[in-house]
């Protein structure tokens, strides 16, 4: 093969590739970029590394850096690493805390924020922690996720999903050529059985029973958990709520965007009984501390095992949000209330982006007419199993 000339590489720029001899090629791409790229072969894996655009390189240092590269994988050393080694790229576990340490702030639930580590320190940090996050490959991620696919299917769903975000955060700082084809390493892996796991909640009929026996307790928890079936709000609203979020007088309770999964404001009307459970919770009021619901150490909210006991201690295998289940699907059958109302009670979002834009409006009154309704039930009103809205 005829070497090439200074010459006839300026003059080069059909799209193709031009040799120069010992695997240096000049490459011309469609759009007109040119580059300079040298292909190795050593015990039978052959593999291209790229010397830098033409424009910048020229033929003699382009020369002059495939003998290096040539010479360095002859003794044993790979080019790329020691070229990432040499940027001072991290390793997949310092990378991963990097990571962690950029995006926890954004993390509102604090045992996502301690998982999200733990996760990867139990299955991929043994594997390839201490591999530079640029050469972390598809087989070696596959098969540390091959390794619980099926024992732990939601484990290592979330697994990769973090992996996934480390090798993206790498790519985007400058420390990988691309990312890693998931779709392929999806592929390789067994086909996991959808487990749809739903909380574990109370038939409607059984709540009035059920409450009658909750109010014959008189403990902090009880009365939390009371809350969260009287609002329909979320455990961790109910066990987080503070004063200043409350006014008793125009009967709302105000959830600030920060607090809520969705991150949006949220505002509950107040029932009567929702009303007279919080003027109960006054004396409770410790110095310093706006908690309604305070926890037993200073300062500290109720733990959401402190409601599941509750629960348990009354005998029923529920949970403390599957109480939502429970309002929903009253909503629904004994109401004759729109959906959208029902959903707007569960700070549910409108999933329709369009219809979201025009419907601008969170029902508060027909939902403080629902709440009513539903803390009547609650108690076992009689004649309120079928409500119209016409009324």
């Amino acid at each position: 093969m005829a070497r090439l000339t200074a010459t006839a590489v300026k003059a080069a720029t059909a799209p193709g590739r031009y040799g120069d001899g010992d695997g240096l090629f000049l490459t011309v791409d469609r759009r007109g970029g040119r580059s300079w790229v040298v292909r190795i072969q050593k015990d039978g894996r052959r593999r291209d590394f790229g010397l830098g655009g033409a424009d910048k390189v020229s033929l003699k240092l382009a020369r002059e850096r495939a003998a290096l590269l040539r010479s360095q994988v002859e003794a044993g050393i790979d080019p790329v690493a020691e070229r990432r080694k040499a940027a001072g790229i991290p390793t997949f576990r310092e990378a991963a805390a990097l990571v962690h340490a950029e995006h926890k702030g954004g993390w509102k639930n604090g045992k996502h924020r301690a998982q999200w580590l733990a996760t990867l320190d139990a299955y991929a940090f043994p594997a390839f922690g201490d591999v530079s996050v640029g050469l972390v490959d598809a087989p070696a991620v596959r098969d540390a996720l091959a390794a619980i696919w099926l024992k732990k299917p939601e484990t290592a769903r979330r697994l990769r999903q973090r992996i996934r975000a480390v090798i993206d955060w790498a790519v985007a700082k400058g420390y990988r050529d691309g990312p890693l084809a998931m779709a392929i390493i999806d592929k390789a892996l067994p086909r996991q059985r959808e487990r749809v796991k739903h909380h574990k909640s109370l038939p409607y009929a059984e709540l009035p029973a059920f409450m009658a026996e909750l109010r014959s307790r008189e403990t902090m928890g009880r009365l939390a958990l009371e809350a969260v079936i009287l609002t329909a709000a979320r455990s961790g609203e109910v066990r987080l709520a503070t004063w200043p979020e409350l006014d008793l007088e125009a009967r709302t309770w105000t959830i600030p965007a920060e607090r809520m999964k969705a991150g949006h404001k949220h505002v509950i009307p107040l029932s009567d009984a929702a009303v007279t459970l919080f003027d109960r919770m006054k004396p409770h009021r410790r110095v310093n501390c706006d908690l309604v619901f305070p926890g037993f150490a200073k300062g500290k909210p109720l733990s959401d095992m402190t409601l599941t006991k509750v629960i348990r201690d009354m005998g029923r295998e529920v949970t403390a949000h599957g109480f939502r289940t429970t309002f929903r699907v009253w909503a629904a059958e004994c109401t004759s209330y729109p959906r959208e109302v029902a959903e707007a009670a569960l700070a549910h979002i409108n999933g329709d982006k369009v219809e979201a834009a025009y419907l601008r409006t969170d029902h508060l009154q027909k939902r403080r007419d629902l709440m009513s309704i539903w803390s009547k039930y609650c108690e076992g009103t009689e004649g309120v199993a079928i409500v119209s809205i016409l009324k």
